[in-house]
């Protein structure tokens, strides 16, 4: 049983952007999870708090994210439109490879998930 970090792009100017990336995240977690897997999905457990005024943006989230990134086994990055440009996903990528952790890289097309 692997315990994973799920990274995916979220922050956008719009909202049903912010909305589809939350969803994909937890389809991809929901696999993961019925896969035997232990899975820490950031954007699954603070995109629901951003209505209670949580910030969505890295910045605020970094420390969280560096702690379960280091407990995790290895890191997954959903490979969904942005994730290149991504702040938070390049550094989640490079906390990962800097405590040693694999990167798994997951495919997206048009919002299938293809190679989970």
């Amino acid at each position: 049983m692997k315990k994973i970090y799920l990274a995916i792009p979220y922050t956008h100017e719009d909202a049903s952007v912010r909305e589809f990336r939350f969803e994909l995240a937890n389809q991809v977690t929901a696999k993961l999870i019925n896969e035997g897997n232990i899975v820490y999905s950031p954007i699954s457990s603070s995109h629901p708090l951003v209505k209670y005024g949580l910030p969505g943006h890295w910045d605020y989230w970094k420390e969280f994210d560096e702690f379960f990134i280091g407990v995790c086994d290895e890191l997954h990055v959903v490979k969904a439109d942005g994730w290149k440009q991504s702040t938070g996903v390049q550094a989640e990528i490079k906390i990962a490879e800097t405590l040693g952790k694999p990167v798994i890289f997951i495919d997206v097309l048009d919002g299938d998930m293809v190679g989970v």
